[in-house]
Formats: C-alpha cells, sequence, structure tokens
C-alpha cells in the first residue's frame, strides 16, 4: 500500500508541472472510486484496491482538474465494471469493479463526445476502455 501510495504522490507531483496541458491518463488505477463502481461495496469496505486512502487518491486527482470520463456520460449507471475475479465465474454473473479508467485535463474533457466501457470484449481479467472526442482544434 505504501509504494502504491507514494506512485499517486510521484503521479500528482507530475501533473502539477504539467498544468494547463492536453493530458490523456489511461490505466488501471487498481481503484474503484465510489460504491457504484463495484458490485458489492458493503462486503468490500476496507479492502484492498477499496480503501479510504486509495478512493482519495482518485478525489485528488479530480482535485487537479482531471475528468473521470465514464462518469462524465454515466453519472450514475451502475454494474458496468472494467475487471472481474477469475474465480467464482464473477464475470459471467458480473460481480467486477471499476478499477480502469480515462481521466483527461480540462480542455480534453471539453472535446469528448463519449466514454464507454467494452464489457464483452474477452482476453484477460479486464476490459477495454475508451473515449470519443470531437476532432476540431484544441482552443
Amino acid at each position: 500500500m505504501n509504494y502504491k501510495l507514494e506512485c499517486y504522490n510521484y503521479l500528482f507531483n507530475l501533473l502539477k508541472k504539467k498544468g494547463g496541458k492536453n493530458i490523456i491518463l489511461i490505466g488501471d488505477f487498481n481503484i474503484a472510486h465510489t460504491e457504484i463502481d463495484l458490485a458489492r461495496p458493503k462486503s468490500n469496505q476496507n479492502n484492498i484496491m477499496f480503501t479510504l486512502k486509495e478512493k482519495q487518491q482518485l478525489d485528488k486527482l479530480i482535485k487537479l482538474g482531471f475528468s473521470d470520463t465514464f462518469r462524465n456520460f454515466n453519472e450514475n449507471k451502475i454494474n458496468n465494471y472494467t475487471w472481474w475475479p477469475y474465480s467464482f465465474n464473477a464475470r459471467e454473473r458480473n460481480l467486477g469493479w471499476r478499477i480502469d479508467y480515462i481521466f483527461t485535463s480540462k480542455k480534453v474533457t471539453s472535446r469528448l463526445k463519449n466514454a464507454f466501457i467494452l464489457n464483452k470484449v474477452k482476453g484477460s481479467d479486464h476490459c477495454p476502455v475508451g473515449i470519443k472526442w470531437n476532432r476540431r482544434p484544441y482552443q
């Protein structure tokens, strides 16, 4: 956990230095941000990937001006996950977590048309995420 938090601090310092740039930040963050981002939030309180310290890291990223693109277009949409444990037929039962994100800086966010999860695509315990944006130049 300490190493994970150190990595986030390093990332945030780097992003602060890049302030105002057009940034798309994509990856497996290994954190479910809110209760809507996992199938069983009550039974996972304080479990790794859903601790308060971890969720606060995504809060910090948003305070830096980044947007969770999926939630921008799917604010209260439930049962949308990007990772499922291999055990207990979790994927077939949709007992997953949304831990893969696309965060964008303000200028990029203003160009977005959609953000989505391709949960039918298989190949690992994760699925792809994506965004669509207007092709007009930045202004």
